[in-house]
């Protein structure tokens, strides 16, 4: 991006026992880097369908499944697949149901995805290219998914709507809406899989919702505009990214208290008119967050400033930078080393 600020001195790139590869949607582009970690490189740019935003590891670390979202004129209605190890795209899955955004893996064949333009969230079988299951939300922009395995859950939220969606997926049916707060957005999984926290990006809140009772246990403030969160597998910290103010927000998952906000230190001096929140100063955007399995190391996606940033928990900061392609956004993990 053309008069990009970096308010940085020489921040060193980030050390430590790392490797893997970090999965990049680049939403302008409608592309996917894959970026070696240990050597801060792309490893491959493969094409996706236009508008990439959300992507789904397996837990083999092997495939990468990408929902392909479109664009505010022509909405996108298809899924890529690519197997990692060999960099290469094996398929596109078409879809009936329009706008895939949320994406999880719920065994190793299958995936849930959140379709906005159709109320839905559906279960595709990604060996068969099949869909299995199509269950209407009953909200409006039903956006990001989150699976409890514990109780056979999955819980959507709602943009427009300011709701959360539970659907049994046991009885394939939808179970409750829970009011949440204005612009509810990002949703994630505590590691012990007992809660759920729900960023409500217009209400600048985190609600937390007992995954077992569907009551509402907790209202947290997050500013400005909350949009993911992500958890620590740990169970030590729940990160929550706020485009508007462009930081992050490191919670105390058991005491629900903040311990860290940690600002992205950039600064996007030229707007661009394709982007969105373009109203946000001069933020970055941070939106995707992937935590490393290490616990240590998280890549926050600076949407509006092309940058992918890493942070050490351990120090609580900034430690390095990485690039990929244009509006970065989604972000996966895996094993593989090449």
């Amino acid at each position: 991006m053309k008069n990009l600020l970096l308010l940085l001195f020489l921040i060193p790139m980030f050390g430590g026992a790392q490797d893997g590869t970090l999965i990049v949607l680049n939403k302008s582009d409608d592309t996917v880097d894959l970026i070696d970690i240990a050597t801060k490189e792309s490893k491959a740019t493969l094409p996706t369908g236009d508008g990439p935003h959300e992507v789904a590891i397996s837990e083999d670390g092997n495939t990468a499944v990408v929902t392909n979202y479109g664009r505010k004129a022509w909405p996108g209605h298809s899924l890529t697949v690519i197997d990692i190890p060999s960099k290469k795209v094996v398929k596109t899955i078409s879809l009936e149901y329009k706008a895939p955004h949320g994406i999880e893996f719920i065994d190793k064949d299958r995936v849930l995805v959140t379709c906005e333009d159709s109320k839905k969230l559906i279960q595709v079988n990604i060996d068969s290219g099949k869909t299995e299951k199509a269950i209407d939300t009953e909200q409006e922009t039903s956006h990001m998914v989150s699976y409890a395995p514990k109780v056979k859950r999955a819980f959507v939220a709602n943009i427009r709507s300011g709701s959360v969606s539970v659907i049994d997926l046991k009885n394939d049916v939808l179970e409750k809406v829970i009011k949440t707060g204005n612009g509810a957005e990002g949703i994630a999984l505590s590691a012990d899989g007992n809660e759920v926290w729900v960023t409500n990006r217009g209400a600048n809140n985190i609600v937390i919702i007992d995954v077992s009772t569907l009551e509402t246990t907790k209202t947290l403030v997050s500013e400005k505009f909350p949009i993911r969160a992500k958890a620590t597998s740990d169970g030590k910290y729940i990160l929550v990214s706020n485009a508007q103010s462009g930081d992050i927000n490191v919670f105390d998952a058991k005491t629900r208290s903040l311990v860290k906000t940690i600002a992205m230190d950039i600064t996007v001096e030229e707007k661009e008119a394709s982007r969105l929140f373009q109203d946000f100063d001069k933020s970055p955007v941070p939106v995707g967050i992937l935590v490393h399995p290490n616990n240590q190391h998280v890549f926050v996606a600076n949407t509006n400033a092309d940058i992918i940033t890493v942070i050490d928990l351990n120090k609580m900061g900034i430690t390095g930078r990485l690039t990929a392609g244009k509006e970065p956004d989604g972000l996966g993990f895996s094993n593989t080393k090449f």
